[in-house]
C-alpha cells in the first residue's frame, strides 16, 4: 500500500485551504484522505473522473451553511487516498464508501455521488441499504442502465470512446499525463456545456493528476467495468444490482452532457423502489455541480430537506 507524496505536491494540488478541515480515515483496508465542514446529518460526496474530492467545494460550504455535516472523500487511488495495488472493481469501492461512513462515527449518510462517484453511490445504496439513508446522482445512469445503453445504444457507445480506450496497457496512463496532463483539461472542457471551467481549476485538476500512480488507479475501474462484462465476477455484479434501491433518490443530469447522454440515465427510475425525482438542468453539461454551483447546491439541499420527497 502507498500514499501520495506526503510533500509539496500534497500539500499544495491535495490539501486545498478552505473552511474546510483535512484528515485521513482508515476503512476497507486503506486510508482515505476527506474535506469535511459543518455538522449535522452526514452527506457524503463522491467525486467522478477525471477530478478530486476539490470538485465538491462549492457543496462543502453550501451544505454546512445549511446545516449538514458535509464530507468529500478522495476515491481509492486518487487525490490524498491510498494507492493500492489491487481493489478498483465497483463493489470493493462501495465498500470504500460504507467503511468511511463507519468510520466518521455516523449510523447512515446521505450519498451524492458524480460520474464514477455516482456509480459507486448506485452500487453502495443496493450493498449496504442500512448504511445509505438518501441518494443522489449526478450524469451518471443506475448500473445496469449504464451497462445497457453502453452495450445497445450506438450514441452511448460512441460518447464513451474515452472508456474503450482505457483498455490498452499503459498507453493511457502515459497519454493522461502528457503535456502536464493536457488531456485532462480538454475532458474537462468538451464535457462541460456552454459554462466553461475557470482556467485556474482546470490547471488544479491537471496537477492532481500528475500525481505518481494516480493516472493509473483513475483508469482501473473503468478497465473492471468493461472487460468484466463477459467474466463471472461482472455478470455476478450486474445481477447483484437487479437488488431495487429502498432509499428516496435524486437523480440530477445536465440536458447537454457529451460523455452521458440524457437517454441513457432518464429510465435509472426503474430500480428504484422509494420516491424517485429526476431533475434535467437545461443548458448545463458533464458538470452540474461545477457549471452551476448555486443551481445544484440548491436543488439538493432542497430534497434533503424534504421530510416526503414525492417521486
Amino acid at each position: 500500500m502507498t500514499s501520495p507524496d506526503q510533500g509539496g505536491t500534497r500539500s499544495a494540488v491535495i490539501l486545498r485551504e478552505g473552511p474546510w478541515t483535512h484528515r485521513d480515515v482508515a476503512a476497507n483496508g486503506a486510508r482515505f484522505h476527506i474535506a469535511e465542514l459543518g455538522e449535522g446529518p452526514l452527506v457524503l460526496l463522491l467525486h467522478g473522473f477525471p477530478q478530486f474530492w476539490w470538485a465538491w467545494r462549492h457543496q462543502l460550504t453550501a451544505l454546512a451553511e445549511a446545516g449538514f455535516r458535509a464530507v468529500a472523500m478522495d476515491l481509492r487511488g486518487i487525490g490524498g487516498s491510498d494507492r493500492t495495488p489491487r481493489g478498483y472493481d465497483p463493489a470493493n469501492l462501495a465498500l470504500d464508501v460504507t467503511g468511511v461512513i463507519r468510520s466518521l462515527g455516523e449510523p447512515d449518510a446521505a450519498l451524492v455521488g458524480h460520474d464514477l462517484g455516482g456509480y459507486l453511490a448506485w452500487t453502495a445504496a443496493v450493498m449496504r441499504p442500512k448504511l445509505v439513508r438518501r441518494l443522489a446522482v449526478s450524469s451518471m445512469p443506475h448500473p445496469r442502465s449504464w451497462r445497457s445503453a453502453l452495450l445497445r445504444d450506438p450514441r452511448q457507445t460512441a460518447a464513451s470512446a474515452y472508456i474503450w480506450g482505457f483498455q490498452r496497457p499503459w498507453l493511457p496512463e502515459r497519454q493522461l499525463v502528457a503535456d502536464d496532463a493536457e488531456t485532462v483539461g480538454r475532458l474537462l472542457h468538451a464535457w462541460s456545456g456552454p459554462r466553461q471551467p475557470d482556467p485556474e481549476d482546470v490547471a488544479v485538476y491537471r496537477r492532481a493528476m500528475c500525481i505518481p500512480s494516480t493516472a493509473h488507479c483513475s483508469v482501473e475501474p473503468y478497465r473492471w467495468l468493461v472487460r468484466s462484462i463477459a467474466r463471472p465476477d461482472g455478470i455476478q455484479f450486474n445481477r447483484r444490482m437487479k437488488r431495487p434501491v429502498l432509499v428516496p433518490t435524486l437523480h440530477l443530469h445536465g440536458s447537454l452532457d457529451p460523455a452521458m447522454r440524457t437517454r441513457s440515465s432518464a429510465g435509472s427510475g426503474e430500480y428504484v423502489e422509494a420516491p424517485y425525482r429526476w431533475r434535467l438542468f437545461d443548458g448545463l453539461g458533464h458538470f452540474p455541480h461545477e457549471e452551476d454551483p448555486a443551481a445544484f447546491s440548491t436543488e439538493l439541499i432542497d430534497w434533503l430537506r424534504d421530510p416526503e420527497p414525492d417521486r
